[in-house]
């Protein structure tokens, strides 16, 4: 598994815009996570992000906190989370990206929680909920532990802020496509296309879309607007609740092969 910042450099030299799929662990259940890893890694996704369920989603639609509650009441837990992706992390090509909100990385400690996490072999981070003047003591930290946590671009973000928030992120630049949470959206913004020429100003780091991607249209969409990554979350965990487990991973995989199919079509 190679680091985020390499896998997109690869990507940009084969011309590729980049799928990253986004699943909660332990939905539904840490057993059928695995496999869903797998299947995205052989499936066409580049990089995963993998959501820690978390009692307070503030950045997630409905979709991913029912998620998130289903998996906690099933007992999901970091522990359980990191244990996983540390017996699967060799097997898979695409770097796991950790998804969580900062307090369960403050309830354990910063040193520790990235040591579990580099030893487990994740690669990338992202915390919504980390706001960029509180940001530094975790982005220095990570670095000393091999972390690439990526910041986050809302569409209300100023100028001056993107420009901050791009200079800090690393890995990639998240782009949030929308205001407000996580979900399913019959369409695109178009504003989506200017935020992305802006920040093309004040950066060359790779720009990844998210929120509100869930159809390959839309994947292609944002790779014609010079996105280097597509991130598709509720999407993919809608069809991975499935009340019957092993449709839901068909589906996954069907899907997965669908978006990064169209985000090769020219």
């Amino acid at each position: 598994m190679t680091s985020v910042t390499d896998c997109f450099a690869h990507l940009r030299d084969r011309g590729e815009c980049a799928l990253i799929p986004f699943i909660t662990a332990g939905d539904p259940s840490l057993e059928i996570t695995e496999k869903a890893l797998k299947l995205l890694d052989e499936s066409g996704a580049n990089l995963i992000e993998l959501g820690v369920p978390y009692s307070d989603p503030l950045a997630d639609g409905p979709v991913i906190q029912a998620a998130a509650t289903r998996a906690l009441q099933r007992g999901t837990h970091l522990d359980q989370v990191l244990a996983m992706v540390q017996r699967l992390s060799p097997q898979l090509q695409a770097p796991i990206i950790l998804f969580t909100y900062y307090n369960p990385i403050y309830k354990r400690g910063l040193t520790p929680f990235f040591q579990a996490i580099a030893q487990a072999g994740v690669k990338g981070l992202v915390v919504p909920d980390l706001p960029l003047e509180e940001a530094q003591p975790l982005l220095e930290t990570a670095a000393a532990h091999g972390i690439e946590v990526t910041l986050l671009v809302a569409p209300t973000s100023s100028p001056e802020r993107i420009k901050r928030i791009a200079a800090q992120s690393q890995g990639f630049i998240y782009l949030v496509s929308t205001t407000g949470v996580t979900g399913v959206r019959s369409q695109l913004e178009a504003r989506v296309q200017d935020l992305l020429h802006g920040l093309r100003e004040v950066t060359d780091k790779p720009i990844g879309v998210g929120f509100g991607i869930s159809q390959p249209e839309h994947a292609q969409q944002v790779r014609q607007w010079g996105a280097d990554a597509a991130i598709v979350g509720s999407a993919f965990v809608k069809r991975l609740a499935h009340s019957d487990p092993n449709q839901g991973l068909a589906e996954v995989q069907a899907f997965c092969q669908s978006l990064k199919r169209s985000l090769q079509q020219e």
